[in-house]
Protein backbone atom coordinates (compact mmCIF):
# COMPACT_ATOMS: atom_id res chain seq x y z
CA UNK A 1 0.00 0.00 0.00
CA UNK A 2 1.11 3.55 -0.76
CA UNK A 3 0.15 6.69 1.16
CA UNK A 4 -0.22 10.22 -0.23
CA UNK A 5 -1.30 13.50 1.30
CA UNK A 6 -3.78 15.68 -0.60
CA UNK A 7 -5.22 19.12 0.10
CA UNK A 8 -8.38 20.91 -0.99
CA UNK A 9 -10.79 23.67 -0.06
CA UNK A 10 -12.73 21.00 1.80
CA UNK A 11 -12.51 17.24 2.33
CA UNK A 12 -14.62 16.41 -0.74
CA UNK A 13 -12.35 18.44 -3.02
CA UNK A 14 -9.26 16.81 -1.53
CA UNK A 15 -10.76 13.35 -2.19
CA UNK A 16 -11.73 14.34 -5.74
CA UNK A 17 -8.20 15.57 -6.44
CA UNK A 18 -6.74 12.33 -5.12
CA UNK A 19 -9.02 10.28 -7.35
CA UNK A 20 -8.07 12.32 -10.41
CA UNK A 21 -4.33 12.11 -9.73
CA UNK A 22 -4.34 8.41 -8.91
CA UNK A 23 -6.94 7.62 -11.60
CA UNK A 24 -9.07 5.53 -9.27
CA UNK A 25 -12.59 5.65 -7.93
CA UNK A 26 -13.49 6.63 -4.40
CA UNK A 27 -14.23 3.02 -3.50
CA UNK A 28 -10.56 2.21 -4.12
CA UNK A 29 -9.37 4.84 -1.65
CA UNK A 30 -8.87 4.57 2.05
CA UNK A 31 -8.20 7.94 3.63
CA UNK A 32 -7.71 9.56 6.97
CA UNK A 33 -8.80 13.16 7.54
CA UNK A 34 -5.87 15.15 8.91
CA UNK A 35 -7.65 18.52 8.89
CA UNK A 36 -11.14 19.69 7.93
CA UNK A 37 -9.78 23.08 6.90
CA UNK A 38 -11.23 26.49 7.62
CA UNK A 39 -12.64 29.32 5.51
CA UNK A 40 -11.36 31.93 7.95
CA UNK A 41 -13.50 34.22 10.05
CA UNK A 42 -16.33 35.99 8.26
CA UNK A 43 -14.29 36.47 5.09
CA UNK A 44 -11.08 37.56 6.78
CA UNK A 45 -7.66 36.21 5.86
CA UNK A 46 -6.57 32.94 7.35
CA UNK A 47 -8.36 30.22 5.37
CA UNK A 48 -6.78 26.79 5.77
CA UNK A 49 -7.09 23.87 3.37
CA UNK A 50 -8.49 20.47 4.29
CA UNK A 51 -5.86 17.71 4.36
CA UNK A 52 -6.30 13.98 3.90
CA UNK A 53 -3.89 11.04 3.96
CA UNK A 54 -4.84 8.67 1.15
CA UNK A 55 -3.98 4.98 1.03
CA UNK A 56 -4.33 3.27 -2.33
CA UNK A 57 -5.64 -0.27 -1.82
CA UNK A 58 -4.80 -2.94 -4.41
CA UNK A 59 -7.78 -4.98 -5.54
CA UNK A 60 -6.55 -8.54 -4.95
CA UNK A 61 -8.28 -11.50 -3.41
CA UNK A 62 -5.40 -12.01 -0.99
CA UNK A 63 -5.80 -8.49 0.35
CA UNK A 64 -9.53 -8.98 0.75
CA UNK A 65 -8.89 -12.12 2.78
CA UNK A 66 -6.55 -10.21 5.07
CA UNK A 67 -9.13 -7.53 5.83
CA UNK A 68 -10.62 -7.53 9.36
CA UNK A 69 -14.13 -8.80 9.92
CA UNK A 70 -15.41 -5.25 10.30
CA UNK A 71 -15.54 -3.57 6.86
CA UNK A 72 -12.94 -0.91 6.16
CA UNK A 73 -14.48 2.57 6.02
CA UNK A 74 -14.42 3.70 2.42
CA UNK A 75 -14.69 7.28 1.25
CA UNK A 76 -17.87 6.84 -0.77
CA UNK A 77 -19.94 5.06 1.87
CA UNK A 78 -18.81 5.68 5.41
CA UNK A 79 -16.55 8.69 5.82
CA UNK A 80 -19.09 11.36 4.95
CA UNK A 81 -21.67 10.29 7.56
CA UNK A 82 -18.81 9.94 10.05
CA UNK A 83 -17.66 13.44 9.17
CA UNK A 84 -21.12 14.82 9.75
CA UNK A 85 -21.26 13.03 13.09
CA UNK A 86 -17.84 14.31 14.06
CA UNK A 87 -18.40 18.02 13.50
CA UNK A 88 -21.49 18.45 15.69
CA UNK A 89 -19.71 16.47 18.41
CA UNK A 90 -16.86 19.01 18.35
CA UNK A 91 -19.31 21.91 18.41
CA UNK A 92 -21.08 20.36 21.38
CA UNK A 93 -17.79 20.03 23.22
CA UNK A 94 -16.98 23.69 22.51
CA UNK A 95 -20.39 24.78 23.76
CA UNK A 96 -19.83 22.81 26.97
CA UNK A 97 -16.47 24.54 27.42
CA UNK A 98 -18.01 28.01 27.02
CA UNK A 99 -20.83 27.09 29.38
CA UNK A 100 -18.32 25.96 32.00
CA UNK A 101 -16.55 29.34 31.98
CA UNK A 102 -19.66 31.49 31.56
CA UNK A 103 -19.12 33.11 34.97
CA UNK A 104 -15.47 33.91 34.23
CA UNK A 105 -15.41 36.74 31.65
CA UNK A 106 -11.60 36.83 31.64
CA UNK A 107 -11.30 33.17 30.65
CA UNK A 108 -14.30 33.45 28.33
CA UNK A 109 -12.59 36.25 26.41
CA UNK A 110 -9.31 34.35 26.20
CA UNK A 111 -10.91 31.12 24.95
CA UNK A 112 -13.10 32.85 22.35
CA UNK A 113 -10.21 34.94 21.01
CA UNK A 114 -7.95 31.87 20.88
CA UNK A 115 -10.44 30.17 18.56
CA UNK A 116 -10.54 33.16 16.23
CA UNK A 117 -6.76 33.41 16.22
CA UNK A 118 -6.30 29.67 15.58
CA UNK A 119 -8.46 30.00 12.44
CA UNK A 120 -6.07 32.63 11.06
CA UNK A 121 -2.61 31.55 12.20
CA UNK A 122 -0.85 28.90 14.26
CA UNK A 123 1.45 28.96 17.29
CA UNK A 124 -0.14 32.11 18.74
CA UNK A 125 -0.69 32.32 22.49
CA UNK A 126 -2.99 34.66 24.39
CA UNK A 127 -2.49 36.17 27.83
CA UNK A 128 -5.36 37.79 29.70
CA UNK A 129 -5.66 40.23 32.58
CA UNK A 130 -8.31 42.61 33.81
CA UNK A 131 -11.11 43.16 36.28
CA UNK A 132 -14.89 43.39 36.37
CA UNK A 133 -14.85 46.54 34.21
CA UNK A 134 -12.39 45.73 31.40
CA UNK A 135 -10.31 42.90 29.96
CA UNK A 136 -6.95 43.12 28.21
CA UNK A 137 -6.08 40.27 25.83
CA UNK A 138 -2.59 40.17 24.30
CA UNK A 139 -1.67 37.92 21.37
CA UNK A 140 1.96 36.82 21.01
CA UNK A 141 3.49 34.64 18.31
CA UNK A 142 2.00 33.42 15.04
CA UNK A 143 1.67 35.62 11.95
CA UNK A 144 0.79 39.09 13.22
CA UNK A 145 0.03 40.58 9.77
CA UNK A 146 -3.21 38.68 9.01
CA UNK A 147 -4.31 39.04 12.64
CA UNK A 148 -4.02 42.82 12.47
CA UNK A 149 -5.28 43.26 8.90
CA UNK A 150 -5.31 46.39 6.77
CA UNK A 151 -5.35 49.45 9.05
CA UNK A 152 -6.13 47.14 11.96
CA UNK A 153 -9.51 46.09 10.55
CA UNK A 154 -9.18 42.38 11.39
CA UNK A 155 -8.00 43.20 14.90
CA UNK A 156 -10.91 45.61 15.39
CA UNK A 157 -13.38 43.00 14.15
CA UNK A 158 -12.04 40.30 16.48
CA UNK A 159 -12.12 42.70 19.41
CA UNK A 160 -15.72 43.67 18.65
CA UNK A 161 -16.84 40.04 18.34
CA UNK A 162 -15.09 38.91 21.52
CA UNK A 163 -16.61 41.83 23.42
CA UNK A 164 -20.11 41.01 22.16
CA UNK A 165 -19.78 37.33 23.08
CA UNK A 166 -18.41 38.10 26.55
CA UNK A 167 -21.08 40.71 27.27
CA UNK A 168 -23.91 38.58 25.95
CA UNK A 169 -23.25 36.13 28.77
CA UNK A 170 -22.40 38.81 31.33
CA UNK A 171 -25.60 40.74 30.63
CA UNK A 172 -27.48 37.54 31.39
CA UNK A 173 -25.62 36.95 34.64
CA UNK A 174 -24.66 40.38 35.98
CA UNK A 175 -26.19 43.06 33.78
CA UNK A 176 -23.14 45.32 33.35
CA UNK A 177 -20.94 45.85 30.31
CA UNK A 178 -17.28 44.81 30.18
CA UNK A 179 -14.87 46.58 27.82
CA UNK A 180 -12.55 44.23 25.91
CA UNK A 181 -9.18 45.33 24.50
CA UNK A 182 -7.26 43.07 22.10
CA UNK A 183 -3.63 43.73 21.19
CA UNK A 184 -1.35 41.86 18.77
CA UNK A 185 2.41 42.10 19.31
CA UNK A 186 2.17 45.64 20.73
CA UNK A 187 0.22 47.01 17.75
CA UNK A 188 -2.19 49.04 19.89
CA UNK A 189 0.61 50.90 21.66
CA UNK A 190 2.23 51.69 18.33
CA UNK A 191 -1.07 52.89 16.86
CA UNK A 192 -1.78 55.00 19.95
CA UNK A 193 1.60 56.74 19.67
CA UNK A 194 1.10 57.39 15.94
CA UNK A 195 -2.41 58.79 16.46
CA UNK A 196 -1.26 61.09 19.25
CA UNK A 197 1.55 62.40 17.05
CA UNK A 198 -0.82 62.94 14.11
CA UNK A 199 -3.39 64.67 16.32
CA UNK A 200 -0.82 67.14 17.62
CA UNK A 201 0.49 67.88 14.13
CA UNK A 202 -3.00 68.56 12.80
CA UNK A 203 -3.87 70.65 15.85
CA UNK A 204 -0.87 72.88 15.20
CA UNK A 205 -1.88 73.19 11.56
CA UNK A 206 -5.44 74.04 12.53
CA UNK A 207 -4.20 76.85 14.79
CA UNK A 208 -1.80 78.10 12.13
CA UNK A 209 -4.36 78.34 9.32
CA UNK A 210 -7.31 79.13 11.64
CA UNK A 211 -9.46 76.45 10.01
CA UNK A 212 -11.05 73.22 11.16
CA UNK A 213 -9.34 69.98 10.11
CA UNK A 214 -11.15 66.67 9.82
CA UNK A 215 -9.60 63.27 10.48
CA UNK A 216 -10.97 60.27 8.58
CA UNK A 217 -13.39 57.72 9.99
CA UNK A 218 -12.19 56.01 13.15
CA UNK A 219 -13.54 53.56 15.70
CA UNK A 220 -14.40 54.63 19.24
CA UNK A 221 -11.02 53.56 20.64
CA UNK A 222 -9.05 55.67 18.12
CA UNK A 223 -11.37 58.67 18.51
CA UNK A 224 -10.85 58.60 22.25
CA UNK A 225 -7.07 58.66 21.74
CA UNK A 226 -7.37 61.83 19.61
CA UNK A 227 -9.74 63.55 22.04
CA UNK A 228 -7.50 62.82 25.03
CA UNK A 229 -4.32 63.79 23.17
CA UNK A 230 -5.69 67.29 22.48
CA UNK A 231 -7.69 67.74 25.67
CA UNK A 232 -4.89 69.75 27.26
CA UNK A 233 -4.31 72.01 24.25
CA UNK A 234 -6.01 75.37 24.99
CA UNK A 235 -5.81 76.39 21.35
CA UNK A 236 -8.13 73.72 19.93
CA UNK A 237 -11.25 71.71 20.66
CA UNK A 238 -12.35 68.38 19.17
CA UNK A 239 -15.69 66.91 18.25
CA UNK A 240 -16.85 63.61 16.75
CA UNK A 241 -19.12 63.75 13.73
CA UNK A 242 -21.20 61.11 12.01
CA UNK A 243 -23.24 58.11 13.04
CA UNK A 244 -22.55 54.46 13.59
CA UNK A 245 -19.41 52.64 14.65
CA UNK A 246 -17.01 54.65 12.48
CA UNK A 247 -17.04 58.43 12.88
CA UNK A 248 -14.84 61.37 11.98
CA UNK A 249 -13.05 63.67 14.42
CA UNK A 250 -12.95 67.41 13.70
CA UNK A 251 -10.28 69.66 15.22
CA UNK A 252 -11.45 73.27 15.64
CA UNK A 253 -9.09 76.18 16.40
CA UNK A 254 -10.19 78.30 19.34
CA UNK A 255 -10.36 82.06 18.77
CA UNK A 256 -8.35 83.87 21.41
CA UNK A 257 -8.86 87.48 22.51
CA UNK A 258 -6.01 88.88 20.39
CA UNK A 259 -7.51 87.35 17.25
CA UNK A 260 -10.90 88.85 18.10
CA UNK A 261 -9.31 92.27 18.66
CA UNK A 262 -7.51 92.10 15.32
CA UNK A 263 -10.77 91.27 13.54
CA UNK A 264 -12.55 94.19 15.25
CA UNK A 265 -9.77 96.64 14.32
CA UNK A 266 -9.99 95.55 10.72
Amino acid sequence: MSSFEYKGKNVDQAVKKACEDLKVGQNELKYEILSYGSSGIFGFAGAKKARILVTLVEKTQELENELPEQPTELAGDTHRPADRDHVPHGDSSQEQTLHAIADNPLEMGRVVLQRFVDAITSDAKISAEGDSEQIFLKVAGGNAGPLIGKKGQTLDAMQSLVEKIVNKQQNTNHGHRIRVHVDVEGYLESRKANLEKLAMQLANKSKRISKAITLGQMNAYDRRIVHLALKGDPGVRTKSRGEGYLRKVVIFPKKNNSQRTQRINR
